[in-house]
């Protein structure tokens, strides 16, 4: 048997990528976490939610009613969505007659959505359930873990 027949020791980076994989639990990670309460309040919110309102098409009502007239961009950057997503949803609900799309006064290149009345009582018919649908989400926690975890993804929104 000649040393090239040998087993070798692994280097130190070797050694250091293997003892990091060990210690990789992906049960504990940010990001892993994130998703699973995101599809625990998914699925919360199919459950719930009337009208056939996705979460995308709940959240761009309520940020038109919140803040009233606005551009789709404007609402894509409130609703954290991106230019693919807003257009679509944006798309749906005005195929419903939830939102309508008019020039914006100062340039008529610009296309400006507001809530139709008709989006006006869909949204109002919707909202306890909304409502409904964080209570459901945040209830495993008490109280002070509520406001907590709130804060906490406040900040690193």
């Amino acid at each position: 048997m000649n040393e090239a027949d040998l087993p070798q020791e692994p280097d130190e980076a070797e050694q250091g990528a293997r003892r990091g994989r060990r210690r990789y639990a992906l049960d504990g990670q940010a990001g892993f976490l994130l998703r699973r309460a995101q599809q625990r309040h998914l699925s919360i919110f199919a459950a719930h939610m009337a009208e056939g309102l996705t979460a995308q098409q709940f959240a761009a009502l309520a940020k038109l009613a919140e803040n009233g007239p606005t551009s789709q961009n404007a609402l894509g950057r409130q609703t954290a969505m991106d230019n693919s997503t807003i257009n679509g949803v944006v798309k749906r609900l005005h195929q419903r007659g939830l939102v309508e799309k008019f020039p914006a006064p100062e340039d008529n290149r610009l296309h400006m959505l507001r809530l139709t009345e008709e989006g006006v009582r869909v949204h109002d018919r919707v909202l306890p359930m909304a409502i409904e649908i964080t209570r459901l989400t945040l209830a495993p926690l008490n109280r002070s873990e509520q406001q907590t975890l709130l804060r906490l993804l406040r900040k690193i929104g």
